[in-house]
Order: structure tokens, then sequence, then C-alpha cells
């Protein structure tokens, strides 16, 4: 239930608030969307705490880019610490190999390592 109304607070902040301000995230999910998601798979709680790392991170100082939630939490983060939840610098993106391998509009060409379109 906490989980749900979290998610539906966050939902009417994106179709209001974030829409008369304008969208403005450094990072790609937005950092509601992550917050949303960091709820959604460890709870109000931990996944509050998670969301909160990032937000604090999307400033004209701190990270940008490809951030996506993390699968699991860090080893050694408990209750009564909620501050190792979150990841308070960097960011989690996808290794190059992924992207490659979800890159669909290039494989390799035969023989010389390099990548050429699809036919």
């Amino acid at each position: 239930m906490p989980r749900r109304g979290a998610h539906l607070l966050i939902r009417g902040y994106q179709l209001s608030l974030s829409m008369l301000i304008g969208r403005h995230c450094r990072h790609w999910p937005s950092c509601s969307t992550y917050t949303d998601e960091a709820i959604q798979r460890f709870g109000l709680w931990r996944g509050g705490w998670v969301g909160f790392s990032r937000v604090c991170r999307c400033t004209p100082l701190g990270t940008s880019g490809i951030d996506l939630v993390c699968e699991e939490l860090p080893p050694g983060s408990t209750w009564y610490r909620p501050w190792s939840y979150g990841r308070w610098r960097g960011v989690n993106a996808p290794r190059e190999s992924v992207i490659a391998a979800f890159d669909s509009d290039a494989q390799p060409a035969a023989g010389d390592g390099t990548r050429a379109p699809h036919p």
C-alpha cells in the first residue's frame, strides 16, 4: 500500500508540477522515474533513500547521463543507516558491451573488425 501511494504521488508530480517547471533532469531516466522504480523495487524506506541520493546527485556540479536503478542494494546497508542505501557519487550506466549487444543497426564486417550496417 505505501508503494502504491508513493507511485501515485510521483505520477501526480510528473503530470502537474514537472510539466509546469520544465523537464531539466540531467539523467536518463528522469529523477522522478528513477525514484518511482527504486521504491517499487526496494520498498518505500530503502527505495526512497536510493531516490533521494539520486536527486542530490542531479545538480549542475553533479553527475549526468544514463543512470539506472541498481539491481541490488549495496552490501552493509541497514535500516538504521539509511544513507547507506543510496549511491552518492557516480552513475550506474550500462557497460559498452551491453550497449553493443543491443545495437541492432550494426554487425561486425567479415574479417576486418569494423562494424558495417545491416544489409
